[in-house]
């Protein structure tokens, strides 16, 4: 499915009348914002172009020069969506220290933090009900979401096996598997009706930490 870019075409000396590329941009942002709480609340199949327009004041046709039909609506909103909700690199690089065991958990605290947030529940659950219908969605999800964090992940652990205080044969693998053990537990139980407290998910995070450590520190004959 081919995905549609979300900067909006404007003539960069816009006519009298016309809207500045800014105010364009934000109608834009506006009408997506607006199309994701409808797939949100009523999903793909009960939203329709006609409210989205409605609920933004815009006319129909304004939405389909965008956007030929609700699906290329729905990738362009939840794309949108997908990337707000995304732990931005700056992030992980900003919390990276000299010890491992310390830079792990901030990952760990940091990248459910992003995931728990109300939209980033909601978020889940849609592209989880609507990945059949469109098969692009959740790689889309990975690419934006989950891949930058795996990325920086396994070069924090390349980096720290050269030094010598770890032993990791297969980076990637073993950031795939640390994600696994800190995310699954807490990001299953959000929005649930027993969600983890702060508390239960600090411990849970400590223990997967040491429980990951312990499989990858070197140790002497």
């Amino acid at each position: 499915m081919m995905l549609v870019m979300d900067t909006p075409i404007s003539d960069p000396r816009p006519a009298a009348g016309r809207p500045t590329r800014e105010q364009a941009q934000a109608r834009q942002a506006e009408m997506l914002d607006a199309a994701l709480d409808m797939f949100l609340d009523k999903g793909f199949e009960l939203t329709t172009m006609e409210a989205v327009a409605a609920a933004v004041g815009m006319t129909k046709r304004t939405i389909y020069a965008r956007y030929p039909d609700k699906a290329a609506l729905f990738m362009a909103a939840v794309g949108r969506a997908i990337a707000r909700t995304a732990t931005p690199r700056a992030a992980l690089e900003a919390i990276a220290g000299d010890d491992l065991e310390t830079t792990l958990v901030a990952i760990a605290r940091l990248r459910i933090a992003d995931l728990s947030t109300p939209e980033g529940v909601r978020l889940r659950r849609i592209i989880t009900t609507e990945s059949y219908r469109f098969p692009d969605l959740l790689m889309l999800s990975y690419s934006q979401g989950a891949q930058p964090v795996h990325d920086h992940l396994a070069d924090l652990l390349r980096h720290h096996d050269s030094a010598g205080a770890i032993c990791v044969d297969r980076p990637d693998m073993a950031a795939s598997l640390f994600m696994t053990m800190v995310l699954g537990g807490p990001i299953r139980l959000v929005g649930s009706p027993q969600p983890m407290s702060a508390a239960e998910v600090d411990d849970w995070v400590r223990a997967a930490v040491r429980l990951f450590l312990n499989g990858i520190r070197t140790r002497s004959d």
